[in-house]
């Protein structure tokens, strides 16, 4: 229900009053076969939500996918193919192509940083930093590319941030505040930017702590300082060209909106031709 919802608004966005240009150009009867082809290396995610842009468009319009999500493509690969009514595949292209370039970009990025930080064993997740309306299509391409999803939301966990510690008047306080005012099932993590805070956050029974822009040393450090007692996360302006050291620190999580924010997408094209 909400992948087609998501992929309804996209196409009205798009289409407006109608896609003139098609509408003036190809007949109404002609039918056409299109290629999706993958122009570089990564993994592929968002096949779904590709067919249901041109389902929702024309419901005789087929595609056929060749690589399922979570699939590594090469350059050069055919991960698909979609056939029907000509009109109605260029009205939903780019829609379509859109949805699988996006996700499957993000999906890329994610495998890269989860193969850098294997040999450690650390988790790699995501944030909040996601494109507005897209969060639930975008978290599921981190999970296709080997990520987990961090909260989904304000109302997932408890994460007591340099705001609410200002205002709270301290760490201790915050997470008082929160263990009086949230049930007991809910996780509470502490976001600190010092050992002094990693410390306080310790003591205070969080039961997350999150060390954003540390160095890896002072990083070594808090994991030291924490001695296994609670999950220990870093975040901070991480790339995955970074995750590998930081992993090294001893974390167990590593958080990059890199991955949702900055992934570049992924090249794919459509190459459509006319079907006698």
């Amino acid at each position: 229900m909400q992948l087609e919802k998501i992929v309804r608004r996209a196409l009205e966005e798009d289409l407006g009053r109608g896609d003139i240009t098609s509408e003036a150009i190809v007949s109404r009867d002609i039918r056409g076969s299109g290629s999706f082809l993958c122009k570089s290396n990564g993994i592929v995610a968002g096949m779904a939500y590709a067919r249901t842009a041109f389902h929702l468009l024309d419901s005789d319009v087929q595609l056929e996918p060749f690589v399922n999500d979570g699939g590594a493509v090469t350059k050069g690969s055919v991960i698909g193919r979609v056939y029907g009514n000509a009109r109605s595949i260029l009205s939903a292209e780019r829609v379509a192509l859109n949805f699988l370039q996006r996700l499957s970009g993000i999906a890329t990025a994610t495998a890269s940083a989860v193969k850098a930080v294997e040999p450690f064993g650390t988790r790699i997740v995501d944030t909040r930093k996601t494109t507005p309306g897209l969060r639930l299509v975008e978290k599921y391409a981190v999970r296709v590319g080997g990520g987990s999803n961090h909260r989904m939301g304000l109302d997932d966990a408890v994460l007591i941030k340099d705001n609410h510690i200002e205002i709270a008047g301290g760490i201790k306080r915050a997470v008082r505040l929160a263990r009086e005012n949230v049930g007991h099932l809910v996780k509470i993590e502490v976001e600190t930017e010092t050992l002094e805070q990693v410390q306080e956050a310790i003591e205070s029974g969080a039961d997350v702590i999150m060390l954003d822009n540390m160095t890896c040393d002072c990083m070594k450090e808090a994991v030291n300082l924490v001695s296994g007692r609670v999950l220990v996360e870093a975040s901070g302006g991480l790339t995955p060209d970074v995750v590998a050291d930081v992993a090294a620190a001893g974390v167990d999580v590593i958080s990059l909106g890199w991955i949702t924010h900055s992934a570049q997408p992924l090249d794919i094209s459509l190459e459509l031709h006319t079907v006698k």
